[in-house]
C-alpha cells in the first residue's frame, strides 16, 4: 500500500480490563501482520498505560482537541471492538462512543464499526441516533448474527455490513510455560487436574456466587480437581473470588495479581476446563484449546457460545449447580471430542476475525483511489 496508513482506534481501552486489552492486542497483531508500517493512535482512559502496554501512540479519552487533531490526520476511525454501542451496562458510554463518531463525521474521516457486538439499545432517541451514525459509517463488521439483526431493526443499511467474529479470536496462541510458572508460584499443584473459574461482580447478586461455591466443592470432590480463580479485571475479580471462596468447603487458590494478555492466555492454556462469566476468558479458552462452560450475564456471552455450537449453563439469576454439573460432567468425560469440535469451529471464527483488518485496509486503499 503506497504511503503510511494512519488509524485512530476508539474503544474501552486503558481501564485494565483483560478482555478489552486482549482485543486491542489482537487487532494490532493482525494489522501489523498485514502491514507493519501502519501508524496507530488509540483513545484511552490511561494513555500512559496503553502506550506502554501496546507500543502505540495514545491520547486521553477526554481530550477532545487531541482526538479531533488525530482524526483529521487519520485515514480511518475504527470504533471497536467490543460492545461499545449498547446502553445495558451504561447509558452514558453509548453517548460517549457516538460522540467520537460525530467528531469523525465532523472532520470527514471514514468510520468503520469494527467487529462490534451491537445492542441492545433501548429508548427512542438512542436508537434514532444509532441509525444516523450507523448509516454514516463506511463499513460495519459485527461479531455475531444477533448484532446484524439489531442493525436491521434500527434501519441501518447504507454501509456494507458483514458478520465476522470477535477480534480476540485472531490472537496468536502462546507458550504454556509462562502460565505454568505463574501457577507454580501460586502453589497450584500440577499433580491434579486444574479447573479455572473467572467470575465477575454483577448487580450485587448473591445467588450465582453461592452456585459457583457449590459447584466448585462438588467437582473438587467428584473429579479430584484443583479450583483456581483467575482475575480478568484486577482487583475487582479478586474481591468476587474471595466472596465465593468464603462459601466453599474445599480450598481454592485465588490468583491475586494483574496479568498481561499473554500471561492470561498462558494460564488458561494450563487448565483442564474453564468455567467463566466473562466473555473474553471463554474466548481465551477457545484460542488455547481448553473446554469451557459459560454462565450468561449479557447476550454477548450467549452469542459467542452459540457461534461455537454451545449453550450457556443458565444465566446468573437462575442457574443452578445441577445445570453446571451436568454440563461439566458431560464435557469432562468427553474432553478430547469437545476439544476437536471446538477447534474446528474456532478455526473458522479465527479466519473471520482476521478478515476485519483485511477489510479495514481495503477500505483505506479504496478511499485513496477514489480521491485521486
Amino acid at each position: 500500500m503506497p504511503g503510511m496508513s494512519s488509524i485512530v482506534v476508539s474503544g474501552y481501552y486503558g481501564s485494565k480490563n483483560a478482555g478489552d486489552e486482549a482485543m486491542l492486542a489482537a487487532m494490532l497483531e493482525v494489522f501489523t501482520d498485514l502491514d507493519p508500517k501502519i501508524k496507530f493512535t488509540v483513545i484511552s482512559t490511561n494513555p500512559v498505560d496503553t502506550a506502554k502496554r501496546h507500543g502505540v501512540k495514545s491520547i486521553n479519552w477526554l481530550n477532545i482537541f487531541a482526538i479531533l487533531k488525530a482524526l483529521k490526520n487519520a485515514d480511518l476511525l475504527i470504533s471497536g471492538g467490543g460492545s461499545l454501542l449498547q446502553n445495558v451496562t451504561s447509558g452514558r458510554s453509548l453517548y460517549y462512543y457516538m460522540g467520537i463518531l460525530f467528531l469523525s463525521v465532523l472532520v470527514r474521516t471514514p468510520i468503520m464499526l469494527y467487529a462490534q457486538g451491537i445492542g441492545p439499545v433501548f429508548g427512542w432517541l438512542p436508537r434514532k441516533l444509532m441509525c444516523w451514525f450507523g448509516n454514516h459509517a463506511k463499513l460495519i463488521t459485527v461479531r455475531d448474527k444477533e448484532s446484524l439483526t439489531e442493525l436491521e431493526q434500527m434501519h441501518i443499511s447504507k454501509p456494507l455490513i458483514k458478520v465476522t467474529a470477535d477480534p480476540v479470536l485472531a490472537i496468536h496462541s502462546v507458550d504454556k510455560n509462562i502460565g505454568r510458572h505463574i501457577l507454580s508460584e501460586n502453589k497450584v499443584p500440577h499433580t491434579k487436574p486444574i479447573v479455572g473459574i473467572c467470575a465477575r461482580e454483577w448487580r450485587g447478586l448473591l445467588h450465582y456466587k453461592k452456585v459457583l461455591a457449590d459447584i466448585s466443592d462438588r467437582i473438587t470432590e467428584t473429579f479430584g480437581v484443583q479450583i483456581v480463580f483467575i482475575p480478568m479485571q484486577f482487583p475487582e475479580d479478586v474481591r468476587v473470588a474471595e466472596k465465593i471462596a468464603a462459601y466453599m468447603k474445599s480450598t481454592p487458590i485465588l490468583l491475586n495479581d494483574e496479568y498481561t494478555t499473554s500471561e492470561l492466555l498462558s494460564i488458561t492454556g494450563n487448565l483442564d476446563m474453564l468455567i467463566s462469566i466473562r466473555l473474553h476468558a471463554l474466548i481465551f479458552a477457545g484460542v488455547m484449546g481448553v473446554p469451557m462452560i459459560g454462565m450468561s450475564y449479557d447476550p454477548k456471552v450467549d452469542r459467542f457460545l452459540n457461534s461455537i455450537g454451545e449453550k450457556a449453563a443458565g444465566n446468573l439469576e437462575q442457574t443452578t449447580a445441577d445445570d453446571i454439573f451436568t454440563q461439566f460432567a458431560t464435557k469432562w468425560n468427553n474432553k478430547d471430542k469437545v476439544k476437536e469440535v471446538n477447534g474446528q469451529r474456532l478455526a473458522e471464527l479465527r479466519r473471520a476475525a482476521s478478515s476485519n483488518a483485511e477489510m479495514a485496509l481495503d477500505l483505506i486503499r479504496n478511499d485513496r483511489i477514489s480521491k485521486h
